[in-house]
C-alpha cells in the first residue's frame, strides 16, 4: 500500500496535500478506496461553502455503499474535481494524484501540522 510521505491524514482516511499559498487539494486515501470496493459515484456540492474540520463535504458510493466524506480542516472548498464526474473510478485507480476530490482554501495552513504524516497513518491502518 502506498503512503506518500509529502500528504498529510485523516484517521478518517482522508488525505490532503498542500500547495501554493494557501491551498490544498484533498481525497480519500488508498486504504479507504480499498475497503470501499468500486466507486460509483462521487457527490459534492459543497462548493463555496466554508466549513470546519471534520464536517462532511460530500459523500463517495461504492457498489454496496456510501460513505461520507470529512473536511480535515477548516476550509473553502474552492472546486470539485471535473474528471471524477464522468470517471469516478479515478479514485480507486489513483487516489492520489487523478482521483482528488476538491480544491480547498485553508483557513490556517497550520492546521497541516495537526495531522497525521505517512508513518503515523500507516501505523493506524496496519
Amino acid at each position: 500500500m502506498n503512503f506518500p510521505s509529502e500528504l498529510r491524514y485523516t484517521k478518517d482516511h482522508e488525505w490532503i496535500k498542500a500547495l501554493d499559498g494557501n491551498q490544498a487539494l484533498v481525497g480519500i486515501t488508498e486504504f479507504a478506496q480499498g475497503e470501499l470496493g468500486d466507486i460509483v459515484f462521487v457527490d459534492i456540492n459543497s462548493v463555496g461553502d466554508s466549513l470546519k474540520a471534520d464536517d462532511v463535504f460530500g459523500t463517495v458510493e461504492a457498489v454496496k455503499t456510501v460513505s461520507d466524506l470529512f473536511l480535515p480542516v477548516n476550509a473553502k472548498i474552492l472546486e470539485v474535481n471535473p474528471d471524477l464526474e464522468n470517471q469516478p473510478e479515478l479514485v480507486n485507480t489513483d487516489p492520489y494524484e487523478k482521483g482528488w476530490m476538491v480544491k480547498i482554501e485553508l483557513e490556517n495552513p497550520a492546521d497541516l501540522e495537526g495531522l497525521l504524516d505517512a508513518a503515523a497513518y500507516q501505523d493506524l491502518v496496519s
